[in-house]
């Protein structure tokens, strides 16, 4: 159960997104950008920096308590938890493990006042699950870096303050570096148009000749891909978390139109049929917040040295993997059945849940596909079987 201090920190979130994102979702989809006054009132209320130490300017949240919040943005506006999630999960979250006492001072109070937004560059043009075969180069140039490259499908690419960005080092190496857009070489590319999340600024970017210092290398220079797996850890969860939270603003509304909308000489949510899709809504929302959860204490538990272990079934991975699976799939389903409520009304732009529907589908693509997250819960499976 969550702490009174966690509901005190929840209920804060759920205010801020009822009266600052759910009355601007629909303009914000419809133009296809967030204002950036959100991410200011973000960080007054201090969501910008939810997982930096306090001595950097940050909450210094728990993952069960960012979780918490993430699943209220996302209530409020899918893409302005996206945003939220990326900038606080991948970005900030291997600066605070890995990045040196300098590279701390430097980034992280930025990222917790929301003077800097976090984006995470990972996949390419021809690499997506496989982060492995990433073909965007590091080569050393005196005591620094220069990088070459392209890259794909980053958020927050275009607004960011703060790229962290992965390249091959060497034969079997890749490296995390962090990038400020303003650098010479980097340059934003096309933005996609998307089918949901549409407000969310998610482009390519280019590397050409990106000269960087030697304090520029997160950790070490041959353990980009570790890190990479390690944020996608906590990116996952946070997928799970905002897949919640679509998913019930979808069964909220579905509840509340089938008060309201009469058929046969009475509202339609006598009808037991109706009261089947709520019901099942219900239960399915409850197991994903259920995993999400569970997924976010296993995560600190192994974060903070607790010997929580991040291999095998019930190791951090497969805990994540499996929380994204079910929270992003019962996200589409319950917006599905949400539209089957709304009927006809359902399918127009005009009503809410169609909106929904396009959103939730995204949580089952990004930082890993389902069949991906399949494939690595299966992995550890057999993993346990074999031992």
């Amino acid at each position: 159960m969550p702490t009174s201090e966690q509901l005190e920190i929840q209920a804060l979130a759920r205010d801020f997104a009822g009266r600052e994102l759910r009355s601007h979702g629909a303009a914000w989809d419809a133009g296809r950008a967030l204002d950036d006054e959100i991410f200011e009132k973000l960080a007054e209320i201090g969501f910008m920096g939810m997982l930096i130490p306090g001595s950097y300017g940050g909450l210094e949240l728990d993952l069960p308590t960012y979780l918490l919040v993430l699943e209220e943005l996302a209530w409020g506006d899918a893409s302005v938890a996206l945003a939220v999630a990326i900038h606080n999960g991948p970005v900030a979250s291997l600066l605070r493990r890995h990045g040196s006492e300098e590279q701390r001072t430097r980034w992280l109070p930025v990222l917790a006042s929301g003077e800097a937004l976090g984006a995470f560059a990972l996949s390419e043009p021809e690499v997506g699950s496989d982060a492995r075969a990433v073909a965007t180069r590091a080569e050393r140039e005196g005591d620094g870096w220069r990088l070459n490259g392209r890259k794909r499908w980053v958020t927050n690419g275009a607004r960011a303050g703060l790229v962290v960005t992965f390249a091959r080092t060497g034969e079997d190496g890749v490296g995390a570096f962090l990038v400020p857009p303003d650098t010479d070489g980097y340059t934003v590319g096309g933005r996609e148009t998307t089918l949901g999340l549409r407000a969310s600024e998610t482009v390519a970017v280019e590397l050409s000749d990106v000269r960087l210092g030697a304090d520029a290398l997160l950790g070490d220079a041959a353990a980009g891909l570790a890190y990479a797996l390690e944020a996608l850890d906590v990116g996952r969860a946070g997928i799970a978390a905002q897949a919640v939270g679509i998913a019930r603003a979808a069964m909220e509304h579905a509840a509340a139109y089938a008060l309201e909308r009469e058929q046969f000489g009475g509202a339609i949510a006598r009808f037991g049929a109706i009261q089947a899709k709520l019901a099942d809504m219900a239960h399915r929302i409850a197991a994903g917040r259920a995993l999400a959860h569970e997924a976010g204490a296993a995560l600190d538990a192994a974060r903070n040295g607790a010997g929580h272990p991040r291999t095998g079934v019930g190791g951090v991975t497969s805990r994540a993997a499996i929380a994204k699976l079910v929270a992003s799939e019962a996200a589409t389903w319950v917006a599905d059945e949400a539209i089957q409520v709304y009927g006809g009304y359902g399918y127009m732009r005009h009503y809410p849940v169609e909106k929904l529907l396009r959103d939730a589908k995204g949580t089952e693509i990004y930082e890993g596909t389902n069949e991906i997250m399949r494939k690595v819960i299966a992995r550890e499976v057999l993993r346990d079987a074999s031992a």
